[in-house]
Parts: structure tokens; C-alpha cells; sequence
């Protein structure tokens, strides 16, 4: 059986659709022949038409599009659906990478119900309400953040906030209010939006936070899922 079979199957008993991480776990690639079994997969997909992408390290069958288009009520003629979906997976990766490095992961009330594929958010985080690491008044903007991963003594290691299509801003501004802890502020973006960034974070009035916020696009977002994820699995 070709290569490319192989991951169709797969992807078939997955309900269509996979992310690379869960191929890497579903394909039987004892046969291949190949040292290199998760860079084949990667190719597989990205080069026959079988195939379609649904977001960075997310793909589906051809053959099941409208299935799985529905199953994660993605209106390809809907921004406000595509929008939504592609927040929650970003979350969802962000608390997964959390979670494989052992801290602990929250996401905010408004969001819990929200899917990362096809489980809540609130059943992948360790944690459904935010530790008082401090006052009341700044909580409530910690409160908000897409995002949360915290250490050991439960405080703050680092802060997400995921920015598909509304305002930079919004998300520096609750960074601005946070900048006395010491852990890691990250904007999650589009590639495209990377300029658009480092024009606000340029900005004078965001000097006092300038050094500490960091820019991370989609596809290095997912790079790094991957590694953490090969790093959990004994490869055959």
C-alpha cells in the first residue's frame, strides 16, 4: 500500500481530519522504510490533492470537506465563523504546548465552552479558575488573557493573547497592566500581521513593555507543537 494510503485511512478513522501530531501517532509508518517518517507525512499532505488545509498543522480529506467543515461549524462564506474557530484552535495549541511542558493552563470564563477540535477548552486547561497570584484590581485584567501558563509556586510564566482579526491594542494594554510580573507576554498572529505589531509596540507609550512582548505567528506556533509533541513520542 502507497504512503499516501496510509494517511488516508488514517485520517478516516480520526473523522476526517488530523492535525499533524495526531498523524504522527495514527500512521503505521513501520514499513516506510524511512528515518525521517514525520517530515514524509508532513509532505504527504501538503503535496496530493486529497488533501485540504484546514489551519496551520490542521488538515482534512478532500472527501469529508463538508463533514468536517461542520463539525467545526466553519462557514467558509462567514468570516465571524472562521474568526471564531481559528481563535479557539490557536488557545487550544497554546494550552496543549503548556500542558506537554508540565505548567499549569488556564483559559478565561468567556471562553471554556469554546472547542479546540472537538473538545472544550475547559477539559484540556489544568486549571478552570485563575490563581489570586495578586491584587483584585490587576486580576481582573489577568482575568481576560486567552491564555495562562503558570509554575509550580502558581505563579505567572507566561501570557497569551491571540490576535486574529481584532486589535493589537486591546492586548498590549492588559500586558501594560501586567508588566510588574516577571514571566513572558506573547502576541499569537498571521505572519502578515507581524509589521502591524512592531509598529504599535514601537510606539512611546508602550516603551516600558517594548523588551518584554514578543511576536509569535501561527506557523512557528505549530513548528514548535510538533517538537513538542516528538519529543513525547518513541518513534518505531
Amino acid at each position: 500500500m502507497k504512503q499516501k494510503n496510509y494517511v488516508i485511512d488514517a485520517m478516516r478513522k480520526n473523522g476526517g481530519y488530523a492535525t499533524f501530531q495526531q498523524l504522527n501517532r495514527l500512521v503505521d509508518f513501520s514499513t516506510w522504510g524511512t528515518k525521517t517518517p514525520f517530515a514524509s507525512i508532513r509532505r504527504i499532505v501538503q503535496t496530493n490533492d486529497e488533501f485540504f488545509r484546514v489551519q496551520s498543522g490542521l488538515w482534512a480529506l478532500k472527501e469529508c470537506e463538508k463533514v468536517v467543515l461542520e463539525k467545526f461549524k466553519i462557514d467558509t462564506k462567514d468570516q465571524g465563523s472562521i474568526n471564531e474557530f481559528t481563535h479557539s484552535y490557536f488557545q487550544g495549541i497554546i494550552v496543549e504546548i503548556g500542558n506537554l511542558r508540565k505548567y499549569g493552563t488556564y483559559v478565561p470564563p468567556q471562553d471554556k465552552n469554546k472547542l479546540f477540535l472537538e473538545t472544550k477548552l475547559s477539559e484540556l486547561t489544568s486549571t478552570d479558575k485563575i490563581y489570586d497570584f495578586t491584587y483584585p484590581e490587576i486580576l481582573r485584567k489577568a482575568k481576560t488573557v486567552d491564555t495562562i501558563w503558570f509554575n509550580e509556586r502558581k505563579m505567572p510564566y507566561a501570557f497569551y493573547e491571540v490576535e486574529h482579526s481584532t486589535d493589537i491594542k486591546n492586548s498590549l494594554n492588559k500586558f501594560y497592566e501586567l508588566q510588574d510580573f516577571r514571566a513572558k507576554f506573547y502576541i499569537v498572529a498571521a505572519k502578515e500581521r507581524e509589521h502591524q505589531f512592531d509598529d504599535i509596540i514601537n510606539a512611546s507609550i508602550y516603551a516600558p513593555i517594548k523588551e518584554i512582548v514578543s511576536f509569535v505567528d501561527y506557523d512557528s506556533l505549530i513548528k514548535l507543537y510538533d517538537v513538542e509533541n516528538k519529543v513525547c513520542k518513541k518513534v518505531i
